[in-house]
């Protein structure tokens, strides 16, 4: 077992095997400390890491100040830690351009112009919880809620976001146990309306098939998350003034 992880400096990849454990408090140390310590693995010159496999990751752009970086776990994937741990990072930074990568490793493969993964035909769906599963009394529980229509389920996020499922999400929740609701911490959601063929989803963690979500539900309206949306955009924006400045 290991905890992959990507370190970018420019245009120059490291790998590490067991870098996703501390990345948090390996980048508060800020860019002084960090760029060594990225530097100090060994070089990557050939294949990345897929992206579903890679754990966390940050590209450091030490021209135009930027710094992207994301996380599977730690303070930063944490719903309940990730801003106060964010606004620590951005003082640590001073001056420099901090964005969360919504899609995971994949947000570094478009910034240096490098080919994502290709898409999976299946998806690692999570088990289904039962209400009073153990788990859910956790502080900071590693979960997500899928609404169908008028029921409520709660998953384990042990395998992908389960929008990745398509329809056939629907097949594998019927007959499941459901919740009266939900108002405890999560990692994502999906809600499902059958009866209009809708389905808007939204995560706080990664998604490195964000821009392929639609394509596993043909015939539907899929709603991509806000926030990714826009912080796809900001990536975007940036990777431009990155290719023109070169």
């Amino acid at each position: 077992m290991s905890d992959r992880a990507t370190f970018l400096v420019g245009r120059r990849r490291y790998e590490s095997s067991f870098g996703a454990v501390g990345l948090d408090l390996d980048l508060l140390a800020g860019p002084r400390a960090f760029v060594p310590f990225a530097e100090a693995h060994a070089e990557a010159t050939g294949s990345w890491y897929d992206d579903d496999v890679c754990e966390a990751g940050a590209l450091v752009d030490v021209d135009a100040k930027v710094l992207l970086v994301f996380a599977w776990e730690g303070v930063f994937a944490s719903t309940r830690t990730r801003a106060a741990a964010c606004e620590l990072l951005r003082l640590a930074w001073p001056g420099w351009r901090v964005r969360w990568l919504y899609d995971g490793q994949r947000g570094l493969r478009a910034y240096v112009g490098a080919q994502p993964c290709t898409y999976r035909s299946r998806a690692t769906a999570g088990p289904v919880l039962e209400p009073g599963d153990p788990e859910l009394a956790e502080p900071d529980p590693s979960v997500l809620v899928v609404t169908v229509g008028g029921r409520c389920h709660v998953l384990g996020m042990i395998g992908d976001q389960p929008v990745d499922e398509g329809p056939a999400l629907l097949e594998r929740l019927a007959g499941e146990p459901s919740h009266a609701g939900y108002s405890g911490a999560c990692e994502g959601g999906v809600h499902v309306d059958p009866r209009l063929r809708r389905v808007g989803w939204w995560h706080t963690t990664r998604q490195p098939w964000l821009a392929e979500v639609g394509e596993r539900w043909p015939g539907w309206t899929v709603t991509p998350p806000l926030a990714a949306t826009r912080a796809a955009e900001a990536r975007e924006a940036i990777i431009r003034a990155h290719a023109s400045a070169l």
